[in-house]
C-alpha cells in the first residue's frame, strides 16, 4: 500500500518503520510523515512516543485516537522544511493536512518545529497558520464612476446594472 504520508512510498519502505520503532527517523521531515501516518492509520502510541519527553503530559492521548480514527486522511503536503536535517539539532516543518471529519472537509495549515534529543527526533510543538482574509487586489469601482469597461457611462448604467454588459 501506498504510504499515508504522500512521499509515493509504499508504507513498507516509508512510515512504517518508524512508526513501528524498527528504524529512527533521520530528519525532522521524516519525523512528520510518520506522524501524519500514524494519525491516518490509528497509530497513537506512536503519537505520543513521537511527542517531546517534555511535552507528552500535554498530550490527550484520548482525545489524539478519538480525532486520528473519526477523520478520514487524504493527503499530507510538505510546504517547505528549515533545518531539521540528518546533522541539525532542530527544525521546523511547514505542512498542509487534508482530511474530513463529520462530513466537513478540512485543511489544516501548521508549521511544525522538532527537536533532536540524543540522536532522536522529536515532535515539539505547531503553531497553525490561518489563511488570511481575502483582499480584494483592484479598487472597488463605485455606482457614478465611469465604467471601467470604457464605454463612458456611469458604473451604475452599464456594467454595474444588474443584467448589464460584463466588461
Amino acid at each position: 500500500m501506498k504510504c499515508p504520508c504522500s512521499s509515493g512510498a509504499t508504507y513498507a519502505e516509508c512510515c512504517e518503520p518508524i512508526i513501528q520503532q524498527q528504524q529512527k527517523a533521520t530528519t525532522a521531515e521524516q519525523l512528520m510523515r510518520s506522524r501524519y501516518s500514524a494519525y491516518a492509520l490509528g497509530h497513537t502510541d506512536w503519537i505520543v512516543d513521537s511527542q517531546s519527553p517534555d511535552g507528552r503530559q500535554f498530550v490527550d492521548r484520548n482525545a489524539t485516537e478519538q480525532w486520528s480514527k473519526r477523520a478520514t486522511w487524504h493527503r499530507m503536503e510538505v510546504l517547505s522544511v528549515q533545518g531539521g536535517g540528518v546533522d541539525d539539532a532542530e527544525g521546523f516543518v511547514d505542512f498542509k493536512a487534508y482530511y474530513t471529519i463529520a462530513g466537513e472537509d478540512i485543511t489544516h495549515h501548521e508549521v511544525a518545529s522538532f527537536r533532536k534529543e540524543d540522536d532522536t527526533w522529536y515532535f515539539v510543538d505547531g503553531v497553525e497558520v490561518k489563511p488570511r482574509p481575502f483582499k480584494r487586489l483592484e479598487k472597488k469601482v463605485g455606482p457614478n464612476e465611469p465604467c471601467p469597461c470604457g464605454s463612458g457611462k456611469k458604473h451604475k448604467k452599464c456594467c454595474g446594472k444588474v443584467g448589464g454588459p460584463v466588461g
